[in-house]
């Protein structure tokens, strides 16, 4: 196995560290300060052509998950909220290309891959998390396409989104085969953007509920087959879920980072704090314990590359999540407890690595979910 990067790779990691650097660390602070929607972020990642990392040759990208995971990474080092723009873009980007029409890949894909239009994607609603199963936001067919009626929560990046693909159930059947996703404009009659969450963490990239009364959508607007179109998405969404662990990857080193510069540059019982046994011990397990989630997250990346599917991508990707995630939060207590009084007070960022480490825990499949998959993939024969 080759643990190198490409050349291109590495200039993309180059570009965005400086740039993660330069740009984005000095706004990070005020974006989870004032929870407002970072729109110099997105446009400062629009002008340097990144929303196109993973989108095919014909829309100018790469197609390279590595190099979208390295550019997560590096934003995610030093601002959460930055690096979830890139996310927000890339799901409804994965969904499309996997299950969309040829006229839904030429409405919706050129303008996302420019950065032009804004996509979201809304599955949880106020019953029903991960019990996908159990959602009752209904589609009913009528004269060439239907009505859906239904609310939703949690879902991010709606409020400022141009489209959102949404959950909902065709006929009053038990399970997922008869959920269908539709591809519905933010304009459409009946369509409404509830209130913004007050969250902990993830702050800057709004989360809302939605709300839909008689909303009619034509046929074409269904992502896929009739009863088909989730599972596409779910299995699409299998290839993406290396850039949820890349977040963690890049969050928990961030933190160490922040760590180190406080310790070196304080004093107790008469020597630097970095030159305690004890600490450094606390350090080698936080750098462990990110090198091991940073391999996790690229070798996953690198089997979607490779054109690997089905139960072993599935496997990868939900231990990369879990143990990236897992990885995130602990580091980010650790470091917190290293600032000691000062982890706590809002002058120092080390806080917000805390808050949005316990969000990424969470969302994208919460990790007792990933442990599930996990586990019944391994009683497969």
């Amino acid at each position: 196995m080759n643990f190198e990067l490409t050349d291109d790779q590495k200039q993309v990691q180059e570009l965005v560290r400086r740039v993660a650097r330069e740009k984005v660390a000095p706004r990070a602070n005020d974006i989870d300060a004032t929870a407002d929607y970072p729109q110099d972020m997105f446009d400062l990642l629009k002008e340097l052509g990144l929303f196109t990392l993973p989108f095919p040759e014909e829309f100018g990208g790469t197609e390279d998950q590595v190099s979208c995971c390295l550019a997560i990474e590096e934003l995610g080092r030093v601002c959460y909220n930055t690096a979830y723009l890139l996310l927000v873009q890339w799901l409804p980007f994965g969904a499309i290309l996997a299950g969309g029409s040829q006229a839904q890949k030429e409405k919706y894909l050129p303008g996302l891959a420019a950065g032009d239009l804004r996509g979201a994607f809304s599955t949880t609603e106020p019953q029903s998390g991960s019990d996908v199963a159990g959602i009752k936001t209904r589609a009913v067919p009528k004269d060439g396409g239907y009505v859906i009626n239904g609310a939703k929560i949690w879902c991010t990046n709606a409020a400022v989104s141009d489209f959102v693909l949404v959950a909902a159930k065709v006929g009053e059947g038990s399970g997922t085969g008869n959920i269908n996703m539709f591809i519905i404009d933010t304009d459409t009659p009946g369509f409404t953007v509830g209130k913004k969450e007050d969250k902990m963490g993830a702050r800057g990239v709004p989360s809302n509920a939605l709300f839909l009364e008689d909303v009619f959508v034509p046929e074409s607007a269904r992502l896929g087959p009739e009863g088909k179109g989730f599972k596409i998405v779910m299995e699409a969404f299998n290839k993406s879920r290396p850039y949820i662990g890349a977040r963690a990857v890049g969050l928990a080193q961030g933190a160490i980072d922040h760590t180190l510069d406080f310790i070196k540059q304080r004093r107790a019982f008469g020597q630097q704090v970095s030159d305690f046994q004890g600490v450094r011990w606390m350090i080698a397990d936080m750098q462990t314990k990110t090198e091991a989630s940073r391999l996790m997250v690229y070798k996953a990346a690198a089997m979607v590359n490779a054109g690997i599917r089905g139960n072993e991508l599935a496997g990868m990707a939900a231990m990369s999540k879990l143990f990236a995630t897992d990885t995130a939060m602990d580091v980010a207590e650790n470091a917190v407890q290293l600032f000691g009084a000062a982890g706590i007070s809002s002058e120092y960022p080390i806080g917000r690595y805390f808050r949005d480490a316990k969000v990424l825990k969470i969302v994208e499949g919460t990790n007792q979910i990933q442990r599930n998959i996990i586990g019944k993939l391994a009683m497969v024969d």
